[in-house]
């Protein structure tokens, strides 16, 4: 496939660098990994393509990074995964030695609180994303998890950078000690692995001027339409 021009060109596939390993395990995991989409074809899609500043894998890829070794025999799995891509992230899930439990709908938001409609999507303009919540043996969530609800509203940042709230929750409800997989942005407290995650290499998710996330702020008010009822 001809490279669209302009476009940052891939990252040479190589083979996957060990995973960090602890005593005892990693009892928490957070996972973005680099989905690969393809059209009915089997192809690498066009419309992803465009949109692609990183080496893709395929669900299968994903599915056999040996997670199982480095997590701990009781822990939990958050793994971000595309609408489109559901049944491929249960069974990452699964492959990993977790079990499905939950999820976390993350809601992109424009500043004014309403849904930010620049997503894509074949059938529907997507304006969420989701985090697969799997469970490893018995671990329950700590106690702050039974008043936290399963979403976060947050704007949009670059181009495949999730909101950097999760951690913020996920250290909330889940123990550590944490690993971060396909990290992007290293964060203190956790190990991270993937080939963005060195302080050395910059993250190649392009900015744009409205993407740079911030505040959600009051919606504005509706619009009067004159049907009877609708003013106080």
């Amino acid at each position: 496939m001809t490279p669209t021009p302009g476009a940052a060109p891939l990252r040479p596939a190589a083979a996957p660098p060990p995973l960090p390993h602890v005593e005892g395990g990693f009892a928490t995991i957070l996972a973005d990994p680099p989905w690969r989409f393809t059209n009915r074809t089997g192809k690498v899609a066009p419309e992803h393509r465009r949109l692609d500043r990183y080496s893709t894998l395929s669900a299968a890829e994903i599915g056999a990074l040996d997670v199982r070794s480095v997590a701990a025999d009781a822990a939990h799995l958050y793994l971000w995964v595309p609408n489109a891509l559901l049944p491929e992230g249960l069974r990452v899930v699964e492959a990993w030695g977790f079990r499905y439990v939950s999820n976390i709908v993350w809601a992109k938001r424009r500043k004014d609180g309403g849904p930010d409609g620049r997503g894509v999507g074949f059938y529907f303009r997507n304006v969420t994303e989701l985090i697969l919540f799997g469970v490893r043996g018995s671990l329950r969530t700590l106690a702050p998890a039974r008043r936290q609800v399963n979403l976060i509203e947050t704007r949009k940042r670059e181009h495949s950078r999730k909101p950097d709230e999760q951690y913020d929750l996920i250290e909330r409800c889940s123990p550590g000690p944490y690993l971060e997989l396909f990290a992007r942005y290293p964060r203190p407290g956790w190990a991270a692995w993937g080939d963005e995650a060195g302080d050395d290499v910059a993250p190649r998710g392009q900015r744009h001027p409205g993407y740079g996330g911030g505040a959600i702020g009051p919606a504005p008010a509706a619009e009067p339409n004159g049907r009877p009822g609708d003013h106080p």
